[in-house]
């Protein structure tokens, strides 16, 4: 739990960090900076710190972790990440407000409701991914370690 703790809370400072510095330096919310950069930074973060993750559960155990554990290792990185995240969101939208929401605003649908669904997206899409990341990553370092003994 230490491990998914370390790594998870890695991903969310990442997160965070991106967050501040993007609404610094590009004030407007519908931006190519915002989305497609976002999306990329926020995918190869949770990537690399689930890697790291597991390797770190390698070095902790002594010996190489089994395909079920990579997993498991994984999914609990990415459920720490989801539920820091969507802590982070939920002060962001209570103390600053919908404006950095504007991007994914419609004027159609009620801005609470915008807000359940992105929440939703971030908790749903994150486990996803780190359900389809650590399952890659274990399966490469699973067959590497079938193929060197």
């Amino acid at each position: 739990m230490k491990l998914a703790l370390r790594y998870g809370l890695t991903i969310t400072a990442g997160i965070i960090l991106w967050t501040i510095v993007a609404h610094a330096l590009v004030p407007d919310p519908r931006s190519i900076v915002h989305s497609l950069g976002a999306i990329t930074f926020f995918n190869v973060l949770q990537f690399a710190c689930i890697f790291l993750g597991i390797k770190a559960l390698e070095r902790e155990k002594g010996e190489k972790p089994t395909f079920k554990q990579g997993v498991k290792q994984g999914i609990s990185i990415s459920f720490v990440y989801a539920v820091t995240a969507a802590l982070f969101f939920a002060v962001v939208l209570l103390v600053i407000g919908p404006k950095w929401m504007a991007g994914e605003a419609r004027p159609e649908v009620p801005m609470w409701l915008v807000a359940v669904q992105a929440f939703a997206g971030l908790i749903v899409l994150s486990m996803i991914f780190g359900l389809v990341y650590s399952t890659l990553i274990s399966f490469v370092l699973a067959k590497r370690l079938s193929s060197n003994d």
